[in-house]
């Protein structure tokens, strides 16, 4: 058991509470393995809906950097890379995922909310994906895919922080609600989520989520693999 991560099943429903409020929800690695353990198991136990948030008063800062300058280089190259496979595990689960967004939300925390179909954000939530700031290519295309490529540009290039208004409009949400109407639109997307049978449900995924998986991985690889990214990610946080 990991208490970072608080796991509940319900039926055809699971739901995953990011548990580290006092670390804004970042990713640690056992955080990391949890959920990537937690999604491959809902693929299992006739999970239909997938709800993912976050204890706190923020969803989740992204990349936990605590004492990355004591690891290796190969080390932190290895936490982008499983944090790369969870988004892919998520991104093509095969049944339906809903994030529920609050907070500042940074890096791969955003990207965790990118990856699910049905993304739903407090109205005083804001992104912010600065990781191209020191040279990590993280889910760029399934970025692009979700919100057109002008925009993807815009969100990585610029590093600027956006919020739900912007979100919902080039589609990076699908909706704004206060956490009061959260219980009801969880409740619709079970509802919605049983309508077909498990296998349409998943062909439906398969057919309709692009599958650039293996380019998405080779694309990140290189970016963390470039020697000295310790001391881009320095850098980075030094100028933050």
């Amino acid at each position: 058991m990991n208490d970072d991560l608080i796991r509940q099943h319900d039926g055809h429903l699971t739901r995953l509470t990011l548990n580290r409020p006092a670390k804004a929800n970042a990713l640690s690695a056992p955080l990391i393995e949890a959920l990537i353990d937690a999604v491959d198991y809902a693929c299992t136990d006739g999970t239909r809906l997938l709800v993912l948030e976050g204890a706190g008063n923020h969803f989740c800062a992204g990349f936990d950097f605590t004492g990355y300058q004591e690891l290796s280089e190969g080390d932190l190259a290895l936490r982008f890379i499983r944090i790369e496979t969870l988004l892919q595990t998520l991104h093509h689960a095969p049944f339906e995922t809903l994030a529920l967004a609050h907070g500042r939300i940074f890096g791969a925390g955003a990207d965790l909310v990118a990856v699910c179909g049905v993304r739903i954000a407090a109205p005083a939530t804001t992104f912010r994906m600065p990781g191209l700031r020191f040279g990590v290519v993280l889910g760029t295309r399934r970025l692009a895919h979700r919100v057109g490529a002008d925009h993807a540009r815009a969100i990585l290039g610029e590093s600027r922080t956006f919020g739900t208004d912007e979100a919902l409009g080039i589609n990076f949400i699908t909706g704004i609600a206060e956490p009061s109407q959260w219980g009801e639109i969880v409740r619709h997307a079970q509802t919605h989520s049983e309508q077909l049978t498990t296998a349409a449900a998943a062909a439906l995924h398969r057919q309709t989520t692009p599958d650039t998986r293996a380019d998405d991985m080779n694309a990140l690889a290189r970016s963390v693999s470039t020697p000295g990214i310790k001391e881009r990610i320095r850098i980075y946080r030094d100028n933050v």
